[in-house]
């Protein structure tokens, strides 16, 4: 997004404007773009490379700079490391529409590239093309939030399209192996099956030992469970984290 300076200005490319209402004033601060979000998640530490000129704004797209007792007024301190910290911290990033709108599909596709990655057809055990998954989303009225990760809106995702489309869809199940004693397996089994969705594989020798489908949220159930009763004898491996129907 290019800025109109005027002749005496640099002429600033690949910057997202950073800003900050105060005081009843606007302040403003020209980045590189990605790195306010590096600054944020502490990846990025020095200001010179967040910043494209190292000053605060009234407006960047016009380069009128903000005056030291604007600041003074507004943020108790004429030090602009302090003020652009603060804008860093507490400003809204400007994003122009296409932008918006690129990133917003760039998001959403990210988001049904995961949901495909970890769910299925429950009458077939198949995943779905992303394809299919954008269509769900859309009909089920998904809407990505651009401050959030891909990975952490899938879940509230898929809520969504099985709650407002009409596609049939689970959670992929998790192939695992469980192995404990036999004692602590007669012992525990009732508990352990409980567990499971279905049990593909049984063997009772010196250990006892199944290979079993579940539901990913019980695999943390099985693992406490498993710590608890067995005094480190017992074990849970993940054998496939989505376990899918056979292509034969």
């Amino acid at each position: 997004m290019p800025i109109n300076q005027p002749s005496n200005q640099i002429k600033l490319t690949n910057v997202s404007v950073v800003r900050l209402k105060k005081g009843g004033k606007r302040f403003e601060i020209a980045c590189y773009k990605n790195k306010v979000q590096e600054w944020r998640n502490g990846v990025e530490t020095s200001l010179d490379d967040v910043l494209q000129i190292s000053n605060v704004f009234t407006n960047v797209s016009k380069g009128e700079v903000a005056k030291s007792n604007d600041l003074q007024k507004a943020f108790a301190t004429s030090s602009v490391d302090d003020v652009v910290k603060e804008i860093l911290k507490k400003g809204e990033v400007q994003v122009g529409e296409k932008e918006r709108d690129h990133d917003l599909a760039s998001l959403r596709k990210e988001i049904a590239t995961l949901v495909a990655e970890k769910c299925v057809d429950p009458a077939t055990q198949r995943p779905y093309p992303v394809g299919m998954i954008e269509k769900a989303m859309a009909e089920a009225g998904v809407s990505v939030k651009t401050g959030k990760n891909a990975k952490s809106q899938v879940s509230e995702t898929l809520r969504l399209i099985q709650s407002g489309s009409r596609l049939p869809i689970q959670r992929a199940r998790m192939r695992v192996r469980i192995i404990v004693p036999v004692a602590d397996g007669e012992r525990l089994e009732g508990q352990i099956k409980s567990s499971v969705e279905q049990v593909e594989r049984e063997e009772k020798s010196e250990m006892w030992e199944y290979v079993a489908l579940i539901d990913p949220p019980q695999f943390k159930i099985l693992t406490d469970l498993l710590q608890k009763e067995c005094n480190g004898r017992g074990r849970l491996e993940t054998l496939t984290f989505a376990a899918t129907a056979d292509n034969n």
